[in-house]
């Protein structure tokens, strides 16, 4: 997006753009239909924030001329710019791991009696974030799931943020996103870089296809399908309940038969679709597409 760059007057400071009850309100709703992600009253004050530094970033002098550029682009550049700095992305290594058990415990073996050896097991991480839920799930499947070896197993990992896919892919994390780790996992899969760094190995950062999408985009999600097993973990949080309901059925129609979807702990599928049902494991409850679907 461009917009024309004033230059300061001398001994003029520039305030900063002030955004009206008004500018939230016709920002908001454009977020929401673009992304599906609903901001309400009480993210006033990061929403405002945000959008005070892109329109400065821009030369726009006030919302308004930033936003019916924003409106008009053609290449999409300044709102990606924005779901990069609106989105949340705080997450690290074997985060709620129990789902993780229950992936290599139960999941992936009612999965493979499905299939014949050597067949394709697909799944998918959404949001990817920085790379630490499906590169834990790799290191799950390679020291802890005993058939890894008779699969093709395909992780795909998917974020609406375009910076934080560039960092997964990077595969550089801080001592506190691998403190989780034990000792002989971090010493197997990486490297220190530097005092507080770790860089993951390179093996792992190819075993993970990313991609950006965006969930609320059904042109995006009509390119997966026959996935096996998803993780969604508080993504969905951030969406009203019908944008989560459309989320629902773009997962659904990704999945194969019996496949199987995780979400937050704080998520409950039945209060967006009743198109899963309820499985319950030693380890975790988790949602399935029912085999006759």
């Amino acid at each position: 997006m461009k917009t024309a760059s004033l230059a300061a007057k001398p001994g003029i400071v520039a305030l900063p753009p002030v955004i009206t009850d008004a500018d939230f309100r016709k920002f908001a709703e454009f977020f929401y239909r673009k992304t599906g992600i609903h901001f309400d009253d009480s993210k006033r004050y990061f929403v405002d924030k945000r959008l005070v530094e892109r329109i400065e970033s821009t030369g726009a002098e006030t919302f308004r001329a930033w936003f019916v550029a924003l409106r008009f682009e053609t290449d999409g550049a300044e709102l990606q710019q924005l779901v990069n700095i609106m989105t949340v992305n705080e997450t690290y290594f074997f985060r709620e791991s129990y789902q993780f058990d229950c992936l290599v415990n139960n999941m992936l073996d009612e999965v493979a009696a499905r299939k014949r050896p050597g067949s394709r097991i697909r799944i998918w991480s959404i949001p990817s974030s920085t790379g630490e839920e499906p590169y834990s799930i790799a290191i799950y499947l390679l020291d802890r799931w005993a058939k890894i070896d008779k699969y093709d197993v395909e992780i795909l990992s998917s974020d609406i943020d375009t910076s934080v896919l560039k960092a997964a892919q990077r595969g550089i994390y801080s001592q506190r996103s691998v403190g989780n780790l034990p000792p002989q996992t971090l010493k197997k899969y990486f490297t220190q870089n530097g005092d507080n760094e770790w860089r993951i190995s390179r093996d792992l950062v190819d075993s993970v296809e990313f991609s950006r999408v965006n969930l609320s985009e059904p042109a995006d999600t009509r390119r997966f399908r026959d996935i096996d097993v998803i993780f969604c973990r508080n993504l969905l949080i951030y969406f009203d309940d019908l944008s989560r309901r459309v989320a629902a059925e773009a997962m659904f129609d990704a999945m194969s038969p019996g496949g199987f979807i995780c979400l937050g702990h704080s998520e409950s599928m039945s209060r967006m679709s009743s198109l899963y049902t309820v499985r319950r494991f030693p380890d975790a409850m988790v949602y399935q597409k029912p085999l006759e679907a």
